[in-house]
């Protein structure tokens, strides 16, 4: 079962996705949205997300500097049956434990592969390698488990078994206060509307205000959205921004009449 915290706490995250196709671009990753959606949904601030080569030096560095200032780092990637497949070794490398094949996982997936009357190869049996005590993700996709060692979570690459993995692990994470929004809509761009929406930020520090520009193909528009976990306090930094959108219409016209 999740353990809420008090309304006022903040609760933070990060993502480690591993793999040399993401950076060269040949697979387009899917997971650090999804991850980004279902930890705002649970009250949890993704806070970075750091994109790794296959290569466990790299692995070990960004984890260890996650970890410790975070509360949670989701991994994505690299605990498959091929040689490049790797995270194991390097998540139990920057914890110090032996990487090693566990024995329920061996279990799991010596009887599926035995229903599907397939052989339980050695490259099949890495899959069931992890960190000595390592907690187990279950996977009710494809079996082989992910595994969390102390704040880390250690999940597949694939999309449908990282989400099918995230969804068993999501009820048992500390949550913090829920992030509240509202967005505006600004006709006019970032320059007209940056130095008085810089005031309002000013006067409502505990809102995060955040312009996201558009073009329509002839003009600039801007979508102003207003994030805060305290009802009022969102409310009233809204009140103010649609009462700045209204001050520059009217300097508008006051110029053109």
């Amino acid at each position: 079962m999740s353990t809420p915290s008090s309304p006022s706490s903040v609760v933070s995250a990060a993502m480690l996705a591993i793999g040399d196709e993401l950076l060269s671009g040949r697979t387009k990753d899917k997971n650090i949205g999804h991850l980004a959606d279902v930890l705002t949904m649970s009250g949890i601030d993704l806070k970075e997300v750091r994109i790794v080569p296959d290569e466990e030096p790299a692995i070990i560095e960004a984890l260890n500097a996650l970890r410790q200032r975070y509360d949670y780092v989701f991994t994505s990637g690299g605990i498959g049956p091929t040689h490049d497949d790797i995270t194991a070794d390097a998540v139990s490398a920057a914890f110090d434990l032996p990487c090693e094949h566990d024995a329920e996982a061996l279990r799991l997936l010596g009887d599926m592969y035995r229903v599907r009357e397939m052989d339980f190869t050695d490259a099949r049996k890495r899959m069931a390698r992890m960190p000595r005590g390592a907690k187990h993700i279950t996977n009710p996709v494809s079996v082989a488990p992910g595994f969390i060692v102390e704040n880390v979570y250690v999940m597949a690459g694939v999309p449908q078994v990282f989400q099918a993995m995230l969804d068993n692990v999501i009820p048992t994470l500390r949550t913090g206060a829920k992030i509240m929004s509202q967005a505006l809509h600004s006709p006019y761009g970032e320059g007209d509307i940056g130095t008085p929406l810089t005031g309002v930020q000013k006067a409502h520090p505990g809102t995060s205000i955040g312009s996201y520009p558009k073009h329509d193909g002839q003009r600039f528009s801007t979508e102003i959205v207003v994030r805060a976990r305290d009802a009022a306090a969102l409310n009233a930094a809204a009140q103010d921004v649609a009462a700045m959108l209204e001050a520059i219409a009217q300097e508008k016209a006051a110029r053109t009449a």
